[in-house]
């Protein structure tokens, strides 16, 4: 009653709300009771979870505080980050290897793994002392090459005065005092350099007089060796230009020092400077593809950036920490140091006495003269003959190295950046000079707030020079070496240590960890493939007992040891291990579980390991393939997988129920097919990179390996069994021979056995009727002890006689 009370008031009350047809219809009633109903329960309370634990903040190493601190950028996930590029003027080298591609690795962290918006800007230098000099060289070799059309006396006189001048301007910087060439006398100097040159002690010392000792001795030794039989040419006839232009290749490192020394001043074009550096620009770039180095968002050369640059430096001469002198303008580091807010050499303050370093920072062909400190840098330089000069207030000039960074940097990316990087070498002078020019443009206090500086590379201990015979290219080290396994080689090490490049490294730990991550990939993909093409049905059993949330508990632990590691500054080395260890784990449950194993657990962990190392920029690849990736021969993503596993699984299937077949009958005729089973497995499919492992369920796990790992796989194996194979013969015929040598002995009959000439004629002078002695050389009675003696022994060679007449008889030993 209570109820339909309820309703009946509650129908009056909403009458007015509903059309008079349907005031009293049943249905309207009953939905309204229902509403009623709802409205009276309430979801129960929520609580907000509380964490078990808190992730991890990335901290990094940084320069300025020289200790890691927590990464916080200035605009949410936006990243703003400028990368020291290359002053380009030669080839490539380890050096840039191991500089571009870990910077190339703590990007791809930053953005794959955590996820930040980088904007990763890099310079160019395509204007500077270095190429400067080495583009003016070259167009006048160049242009000297095309205006020699013979070999005649004046080409020899000029090289034997380049020569000359190139003994005591470049040898003699190695030389003790007393041993310098003095000019007119630099052949007798050379006869006796090369005399003291093989004295290694002697070397020694002219080395730390002068590191490049080594290398201007074996220019001037080649260029004299070309010279002496150039004279040799001339005097027989033979003065066509190929020996002339042969003469001129050999000696070119002595001679271009003098044309330049001549004819300097003539070479003012920009161009040729812009050419050379256009060219290994383009070197570099390729260097970078073939090292799988991502190309930058924003790429900057200094030559684009001339007006910008002359604004730039006019401002922080405004700001009062600049000065002009000789139509240079140089900055003032004093009186920025002593601006308030404002300090100069953040990064190493200590090295502002070094002069080694300021002078080096300065360049080669920087004027010394009109700098008020020593430690005043050149914003602009006044251009002398023989540089390109672009126009300034000061008077025709070019950039100062430093100045060109915080030109382009601060043109991209404003008055601040988050991270400034390269490598440890540039923190002196060249990085103090960039905040301090800049901040002194800016007028702030903080220009750059992390700096990321790699660590340097050593090559076997020893730090990379042309001279020490150490110098590696780019492409030398990759006719050796894989990108991949130069790119492991530098996560093994922490990024801001130095690095020792050795051969040990590459051929060992290397090399290891490369086959102990292929060989896991290949084993998972197998695994996962076979499962893929088997009928899926269920066994009665869920393949997740405690084997399993074992695995499942190991892949979760490491993957917040990869995220602390990572965060713990770009910590690769321990990240890696925990790859490393993760793969030892599964590969250990693979084994232990035989068929019982749950596939998709350890796809499920292959497939996060692969992403890892991909993310590192190990390989290329879809995000859920299983491995680091793999590319064909052009240079494209493929799948093996995808295109040949339908047909190798029939094939296989075909080759499984033959080799049964085989097994199960055991004839002549079916060990035939189990020998061309086999002959599938070891020759056929090894070519094309197909791997069959045999089973104890009879099914053949189907493996895609690249070919040449299989040929090398089966061939040490080949050798292997050869080896193993001679050893067992060896065994045999050694015990053979010692069989022959036993037989041998049994030549001679028991009765003889005891006569000349088997002992010396007249040892004995009477024997027994079994031919055993009775009296010795001098008649006497042999004793009873000698008698047994001799009676065993003919009881021996009794039986080695019979042994031996059966022998003569079958040929059996």
């Amino acid at each position: 009653m209570i109820g339909l009370r309820t309703c009946i008031v509650t129908r009056v009350h909403f009458h007015r709300l509903l059309p008079r047809s349907s005031l009293y219809h049943p249905l309207t009633t009953f939905t309204h009771i229902r509403l009623r109903s709802t409205m009276s329960i309430q979801q129960p309370p929520w609580s907000l979870p509380k964490k078990e634990s808190e992730e991890p903040v990335l901290r990094v190493y940084n320069s300025l505080t020289k200790s890691k601190n927590e990464f916080v950028p200035l605009n949410g996930r936006r990243v703003k980050w400028y990368n020291c590029g290359p002053t380009v003027y030669d080839a490539s080298h380890m050096g840039h290897a191991r500089n571009y591609v870990t910077q190339d690795i703590l990007r791809r962290i930053m953005t794959d793994y955590f996820g930040y918006d980088v904007h990763f800007v890099m310079n160019i230098t395509d204007i500077d002392d270095k190429i400067i000099i080495r583009a003016r060289q070259n167009h006048l070799l160049e242009t000297f090459i095309s205006q020699t059309n013979i070999l005649d006396q004046s080409l020899l006189t000029r090289l034997w005065n380049s020569w000359n001048d190139y003994v005591r301007t470049r040898i003699n910087k190695g030389l003790p005092e007393n041993e310098k060439a003095k000019e007119g006398q630099e052949k007798e100097a050379w006869a006796k350099i090369s005399d003291m040159y093989q004295n290694r002690e002697w070397k020694q010392d002219c080395l730390k007089r002068d590191e490049k000792f080594d290398m201007h001795y074996t220019s001037a030794r080649r260029a004299l060796d070309a010279i002496n039989v150039a004279e040799a040419q001339l005097s027989a006839g033979n003065i066509d230009s190929s020996v002339a232009h042969q003469l001129i290749d050999s000696s070119k490192d002595v001679l271009v020092l003098s044309l330049d020394e001549e004819f300097k001043s003539t070479v003012t074009d920009p161009a040729i400077s812009r050419k050379l550096a256009a060219y290994w620009e383009g070197k570099f770039f390729e260097d970078m593809a073939r090292l799988r180095v991502r190309d930058p968002d924003t790429i900057t050369r200094v030559t684009e950036y001339v007006p910008e640059i002359v604004s730039f430096v006019e401002r922080i001469v405004a700001n009062g920490y600049a000065y002009e002198a000789e139509g240079s303008v140089y900055f003032n580091t004093q009186a920025f140091d002593k601006a308030p807010n404002h300090h100069y050499a953040k990064l190493e303050p200590w090295s502002t006495g070094n002069r080694d370093l300021l002078e080096e920072g300065e360049g080669s062909l920087s004027s010394k003269t009109g700098r008020r400190s020593a430690s005043d840098f050149a914003l602009w330089k006044a251009s002398k003959p023989g540089e390109p000069s672009w126009p300034s207030p000061w008077g025709q000039g070019r950039p100062g190295w430093h100045i060109e960074c915080s030109v382009m940097a601060s043109a991209i990316l404003g008055d601040n950046m988050d991270i400034h990087s390269g490598g440890i070498d540039l923190a002196f002078p060249h990085h103090d000079n960039e905040m301090a020019q800049s901040e002194a443009y800016h007028e702030c206090e903080a220009w750059v707030n992390y700096f990321l500086h790699t660590g340097h590379l050593h090559i076997e201990g020893l730090k990379m020079s042309k001279s020490l015979k150490n110098f590696i290219t780019i492409d030398e080290i990759l006719e050796r070496f894989s990108a991949r396994q130069l790119r492991l080689a530098f996560l093994t090490q922490l990024w801001n240590s130095k690095v020792d490049f050795s051969e040990s490294l590459m051929t060992g730990e290397v090399r290891n960890l490369e086959t102990t991550i292929n060989n896991f990939f290949t084993t998972v993909k197998a695994l996962v493939n076979q499962a893929t093409g088997e009928v899926t049905a269920s066994d009665g059993y869920h393949h997740f007992e405690q084997q399993e949330q074992e695995l499942l508990a190991s892949l979760y632990q490491s993957q917040a040891a990869f995220r602390d590691a990572l965060c713990d500054s770009f910590n690769t080395p321990a990240a890696i291990d925990v790859l490393r260890d993760l793969i030892s784990k599964t590969n250990i449950y693979v084994n232990g579980r035989g068929k019982s194993l749950n596939v998709k657990l350890v796809q499920q962990t292959a497939e996060w390991v692969g992403n890892m190392l991909r993310m590192f920029g190990l390989g290329e690849g879809e995000k859920q393939e299983i491995g680091w990736g793999q590319l064909d021969e052009a240079g494209g993503n493929i799948n093996r997988e995808e295109i040949l596993m339908p047909s190798l699984r029939v094939l296989s299937s075909f080759r499984d129920n033959v080799r049964k077949l085989a097994i199960a009958k055991g004839d002549d005729a079916l060990k035939e097919i189990l020998a061309l089973c086999d002959k599938l497995r070891d020759n056929d499919l090894v070519p094309l990179g197909v791997a069959l492992d045999d089973q104890e369920d009879g099914k053949a796990l189907v493996k895609l390996v690249p070919p040449a790992d299989l040929i090398k796989a089966r061939e040490e194996k080949r050798a292997l069994a050869e080896a193993k194979a001679a050893k067992k013969a060896a065994q045999v015929e050694a015990e053979r021979q010692k069989r022959l040598q036993k037989i041998e002995k049994g030549r001679v009959a028991p009765g003889d056995l005891f006569k000349p000439p088997n002992v010396p004629e007249g040892k004995y002078q009477s024997w027994n009727e079994e031919g055993i002695p009775l009296t010795d050389s001098e008649g006497k009675e042999i004793s009873k002890n000698a008698v047994k003696k001799f009676q065993k022994e003919y009881a021996a060679q009794i039986k080695l006689h019979e042994e031996f007449l059966a022998y003569q008889k079958t040929g059996k030993l």
